[in-house]
């Protein structure tokens, strides 16, 4: 089964509750209390997507985090990249030379042209679509297609 992992999800709920007061700065407490998820977790998600450059730290008795840029300028590709390491369905499909079987594999083309449309999804889906989504609502008002 295609999923992305919990950590993944959650890294999208810190940046997706970020973006929704893009300008305040957050600590890691805060986030955890705003979220519902462990502090030790969101530290180090928080961490993590500050090395990654998709949030700013400040430091200080007032300091935290905040958006690097826009939440119009994130996609949620660059939030799973950032937790969990490029999207790929299968290992080949995101770097050559990780399978035995490459040289005479039959169907590496084809999960390769099935990962380039999920990745240009998560490329297309910018964090502001979903901060804009609330809870309760389905999935289908977020769409992305390859190409728009």
């Amino acid at each position: 089964m295609l999923r992305v992992s919990k950590l993944g999800d959650y890294g999208t709920m810190i940046m997706v509750h970020m973006a929704r007061q893009p300008l305040r700065l957050f600590s890691a407490c805060d986030m955890a209390e705003a979220t519902g998820l462990g502090p030790a977790t969101v530290s180090k998600l928080m961490k993590c997507l500050a090395r990654e450059g998709l949030l700013v730290s400040h430091r200080g008795t007032h300091g935290g985090y905040r958006l690097a840029r826009e939440p119009t300028e994130i996609s949620i590709a660059q939030i799973v990249d950032a937790v969990e390491g490029p999207v790929g369905v299968t290992e080949c499909s995101v770097a050559a030379g990780t399978c035995a079987q490459e040289a005479t594999c039959t169907v590496r083309a084809g999960w390769q042209g099935i990962n380039s449309l999920l990745r240009a999804s998560l490329e297309n889906v910018r964090l502001a679509e979903f901060a804009r989504t609330t809870e309760g609502m389905a999935g289908d008002e977020i769409v992305a297609s390859p190409g728009e």
